[in-house]
């Protein structure tokens, strides 16, 4: 197992480079650790459930420190990431008379994540924002890297921007309330970053991925300090995802679109996710000689994070209409993340129409 030292990672971006700092108890240090942003006060953006069981901790971390808060409460559901919600925090920010420099913290999972960060980078044209991810795909993915968002009725993150936080902070204690299907929800992502770039990693999560499902500390705290470190280092050379950055989606083109099919919500996210990561290794096997073996690997991962590897019952047209409005198609024509081998991901836009309806029909 390994060791629980280093809790810091920076997110290389010249001037607006920024820090994750990663481990137990970090949210009863968010006001010192904030202060070097020389805030006197800040909004919070929550929902109910993470309200309940992390808000008053956070509260307590930024009075200590010296920093009033105002708290706006969403709802919760990936079905809230829509204008009305978005709508209705900046009417908030607006009755609090939030100016530019007042920090806005996003406190909860993905989709709080997503659509205060969207509030901060519009609000007066741009506000200081600090995302303290409380979900474990959160943790992993969406707090790091900047892009926020919300959805569309006809398409999965369709509308938003590229806009960074100023810091990351990940207690990994906000996990003990996670329900069991939201942290294998989480494993998804894990799960792809050892896919896409490290073999090894992938091979560890096997090894331990039962100390991952109880909730092992010292091994959530090395999948996510893995795991944000890949993310950091794509994110630091393809900021905007003109490249390289496009690997992290694996998965994600087929993911968004069971998404889309199914209603926002009924599939949480990484479940979605664990499907299409299953969905591009079949493609990669059958256009790029990924072996059948490493499929059968990925698959039984997943299955044994508890999470579904094979997609809902669509019929190819919809699926092609779908796909059709993923944010990867280049000049019409489809572009699919696939596997060469097991930690080594390339970007395809060769696929033919008969592979793709063999493969989803």
């Amino acid at each position: 197992m390994p060791d629980d030292r280093a809790d810091s990672l920076t997110v290389g971006l010249g001037e607006r480079s920024y820090p994750i700092h990663i481990g137990s108890n970090v949210l009863a240090r968010a006001g010192s650790l904030l202060a070097a942003l020389a805030a006197r006060r800040a909004v919070i953006v929550t929902n109910p459930v993470v309200a309940r069981h992390h808000l008053a901790r956070l509260r307590a971390a930024l009075d200590a420190a010296g920093i009033a808060s105002d708290v706006v409460v969403v709802p919760e559901g990936e079905a809230q990431k829509n204008w009305s919600t978005l709508q209705d925090i900046v009417t908030r920010l607006v009755e609090l008379n939030a100016e530019r420099s007042t920090p806005l913290i996003a406190l909860g999972g993905g989709v709080v994540g997503d659509l205060a960060g969207f509030a901060a980078a519009i609000y007066r044209r741009g506000m200081p924002f600090v995302q303290i991810p409380t979900t474990l795909l959160a943790q992993v993915d969406s707090s790091v890297g900047g892009k926020t968002g919300i959805n569309h009725p006809l398409g999965k993150n369709m509308i938003g921007a590229f806009y960074q936080p100023r810091a990351v902070l990940i207690d990994t204690d906000c996990l003990a309330t996670l329900p069991d299907r939201e942290l294998s929800a989480g494993l998804a992502e894990v799960v792809k970053y050892g896919a896409i770039r490290d073999r090894a990693f992938f091979d560890w999560l096997e090894a331990n991925v039962d100390a991952l499902l109880a909730r092992d500390p010292v091994a959530l705290k090395h999948a996510i300090r893995v795991s944000c470190a890949i993310k950091a280092a794509v994110v630091a050379v393809d900021e905007r995802e003109t490249g390289e950055r496009a690997l992290l989606n694996f998965g994600h083109t087929f993911g968004h679109a069971i998404e889309t099919a199914t209603g926002y919500g009924t599939w949480l996210h990484g479940e979605a996710i664990a499907a299409g990561m299953v969905l591009a290794a079949r493609l990669s096997q059958r256009t790029l000689d990924f072996p059948a073996g490493d499929v059968a690997r990925l698959s039984a991962l997943l299955a044994y994070a508890r999470l579904p590897i094979a997609p809902p019952e669509m019929a190819y047209p919809r699926w092609r209409e779908l796909l059709a409005r993923d944010k990867k198609v280049t000049t019409g024509a489809l572009r699919f993340v696939l596997l060469t081998a097991l930690g080594a991901a390339v970007i395809s836009s060769e696929i033919e129409e008969r592979e793709l309806s063999a493969l989803l029909s």
